[in-house]
């Protein structure tokens, strides 16, 4: 298998992120990994799909040894065709790119499908959810209740409403930009909302207590939950002292998740849309019953997962991938990139 992994800038991620643990692991098993960064695309003037990219030599791979070797004098770097890869893995967060580079995965990704490159997710699917109003077009029972706006008069009335909010900015990963609001403490408003309506919109989410007690990641493949050797691709993130999030950037800590009935309904909920928009690997972050976000551009911690279940869950994706690319040489490349998607 060809696999091109399609990356915010090249190598600059941790070596435990799952994007390098997949690639580590694809090349252990023998295929061939490119690593492209969003700047390094280009539309040839011979209609196809170009890049520089760069490869680690074959061999046996942690994701630690993988992220040197690739920073490092021995890393393969060549101008490559998109077009002749087998998988192009659209890995870049448009939440923290520079602005022409936002949709550019998505766009070269659009054309490398023309040539029967299996692009996932799929980018028409990935366009739809550029920002966090993705969610609310999910069903109402799976979502908070959620106001999006410029107002500070419709934020101030719905805190009256709920009593306590969550305020963060529309665009965004990270954990970063979010406050919480509560209609019997004394605060400045004003300065909340100016600072995270700085860039755009304001999403004002009704407070869920269960978030007290974290969050829960669940990695749906193919629609469904993931699942491995009998265990699930999940773990349990709790926050730290008066954190409100849970973002293990924001210091939150890592637990075991214990996958129950009310995750697989919500699962189950979104599982239509999700399959109808191409979106083969996704994470959904669960607090109590509600999702509070689902992460379709590149949901990580698949590492953190195997800490805890013992169990190596890219060899699933990995597995998935095979099977889509001899899906295609079987059937000579009849099917819609969406359809291969979660086959």
């Amino acid at each position: 298998m060809r696999l091109g992994i399609v990356v915010n800038v090249m190598g600059s991620e941790e070596a435990g992120a799952t994007t390098y643990r997949l690639a580590a692991e694809a090349t252990s098993l023998g295929h061939e990994v490119w690593i492209v960064s969003t700047g390094n695309l280009s539309y040839d003037a011979d209609d196809t799909i170009g890049a520089f990219a760069r490869m680690v030599p074959p061999g046996k791979y942690s994701s630690e040894k993988y992220l040197t070797v690739l920073k490092g004098p021995k890393a393969i770097n060549e101008w490559i065709t998109v077009d002749d890869l087998d998988v192009l893995l659209l890995r870049s967060n448009p939440s923290v790119q520079r602005a022409w580079a936002q949709s550019a995965g998505i766009h070269f990704g659009r054309l490398a499908m023309r040539r029967g490159v299996i692009v996932l997710n799929d980018p028409n699917g990935l366009s739809k959810a550029m920002n966090k109003l993705y969610l609310q077009t999910f069903p109402e029972p799976v979502r908070p209740r959620t106001l999006v706006t410029r107002s500070l008069s419709r934020v101030t009335k719905f805190l009256d409403e709920e009593k306590t909010i969550i305020l963060k900015p529309l665009q965004g990963s990270g954990g970063t930009g979010v406050f919480i609001a509560r209609s019997d403490e004394n605060h400045n408003m004003e300065d909340i909302f100016e600072s995270v309506s700085r860039d755009g919109y304001v999403i004002a989410q009704q407070y869920l207590p269960a978030a007290a007690e974290g969050d829960t990641r669940l990695f749906l493949m193919n629609g469904l939950p993931m699942r491995h050797k009998g265990k699930y691709a999940a773990f349990r993130r709790v926050r730290t002292g008066d954190d409100i999030r849970s973002n293990i950037h924001a210091g939150g800590r890592l637990r075991k998740a214990v996958v129950n009935d009310t995750m697989f309904e919500l699962a189950e909920m979104v599982r239509p849309r999700l399959v109808e928009d191409g979106m083969f690997l996704v994470g959904l972050d669960i607090v109590g019953d509600k999702l509070m976000e689902i992460n379709v551009f590149s949901p990580g911690g698949l590492g953190s997962a195997q800490k805890f279940e013992k169990v190596n869950f890219t060899h699933a994706v990995l597995d998935a991938l095979e099977r889509k690319v001899d899906y295609m040489r079987y059937y000579r490349r009849n099917f819609s990139n969406v359809e291969l998607a979660t086959l």
